[in-house]
């Protein structure tokens, strides 16, 4: 059970975005999982935003890495030098120093003992003294304000940067679950190949996620809502705009959400007919980044006949979840046993 100290903290580790929260503070940091590394002395250069904008742009002394993949940590040595650059930058490293520093980390639903070893590492080389890895998929069930503590059937679907979780949950445990390598990373790409078969058009990873915000529409594509691009002609080698629009990206989207929706329906397929009832009382809560493509919700709930709704604040349902069990005390007989 955590105690009321002013240095717990917990930490959302995306594979897009790293969000810290502060007991008593809040969400205090939320930065892209990027470091900008230099080739030639092995430094860190920049981290978060920083080294985003070099995307694209970097020289060729600068190599930029995301040390996440897939929700789980790809480098350590990488990921803890990140963890460690934001804490300082937020003027907490006179925390490393104190007798009772905790940190709650989320990973996704499919990590192994050894990869829940390598976040726990991570988190003790940043200074903590208590580590606790709890799943994304229950953390981001409590940030969307669902009751899972209760003997009561909640479905979640996270759709983060590296994975997409999805999970049932009842009386503070997960009782099935699943988790796809599918998510806003592999959203991106699709979009990327998509544009480089049909319109021939080369374009970088910014421009592809400028696509995803701006014209992602998961049922019914307005192809009136349009969209100019950029990038260089794969056939002449020269710069060139085109216009693309919602019909464009919803093709180009098509299999991966098919993919999700599928895995949840195989999810609820392995219900006890109990919390298949509960959850078409309830409904199911997408949250993550994927929870922004328009009309996700829809498309789901005429697929699955159950309600779907979106998460308020769906970006940071996980941080969120962790900052209410560090400022509430958890019971002891809860199966989240901090």
């Amino acid at each position: 059970m955590f105690k009321k100290k002013s240095n717990d903290i917990g930490i959302d580790l995306g594979t897009a975005n790293v969000l810290i929260y502060r007991r008593g503070e809040g969400i205090i940091l939320n930065q892209p999982s990027v470091v900008a590394i230099n080739k030639v002395t092995g430094k860190v250069e920049a981290v978060g935003e920083e080294a985003y904008s070099m995307i694209g742009r970097n020289s060729r002394q600068i190599e930029l890495v995301r040390p996440l993949k897939d929700g789980v940590i790809a480098d350590f040595e990488i990921t803890a030098e990140m963890l460690k650059i934001f804490l300082n930058k937020l003027q907490y490293g006179s925390l490393l120093n104190f007798s009772s520093r905790r940190i709650l980390i989320c990973c996704p639903t499919n990590i192994t003992t050894v990869e829940q070893d390598a976040i726990k590492n991570v988190a003790y080389k940043c200074g903590a003294t208590h580590v606790f890895v709890e799943e994304e998929p229950k953390i981001a069930a409590v940030g969307s304000g669902l009751s899972i503590f209760e003997p009561l059937g909640n479905m979640v679907v996270d759709i983060g940067g590296g994975t997409t979780d999805i999970a049932i949950l009842s009386m503070g445990d997960i009782v099935n679950s699943s988790s796809l390598k599918i998510a806003g990373d592999v959203f991106t790409t699709d979009i990327a190949n998509y544009i480089k078969d049909k319109y021939k058009l080369l374009i970088g990873l910014r421009m592809s996620e400028d696509i995803k915000f701006k014209l992602a529409n998961a049922f019914e594509p307005d192809a009136k809502n349009e969209f100019e691009i950029k990038g260089r002609n794969l056939i002449t080698g020269l710069p060139e705009k085109i216009i693309i629009n919602e019909l464009d990206v919803n093709e180009a989207l098509e299999h991966s959400i098919t993919e999700i929706v599928k895995e949840t329906k195989a999810v609820l397929e392995k219900s006890e007919p109990e919390l298949t009832s509960d959850i078409i009382n309830q409904g199911i809560v997408i949250t993550g980044g994927g929870a922004l493509i328009k009309n996700i919700d829809t498309l789901m709930s005429q697929t699955l006949h159950v309600p779907v709704y979106i998460a308020e604040d769906p970006l940071n349902s996980v941080v969120r979840g962790t900052g209410i069990l560090l400022e509430l005390d958890v019971d002891s007989t809860s199966s989240i046993n901090l």
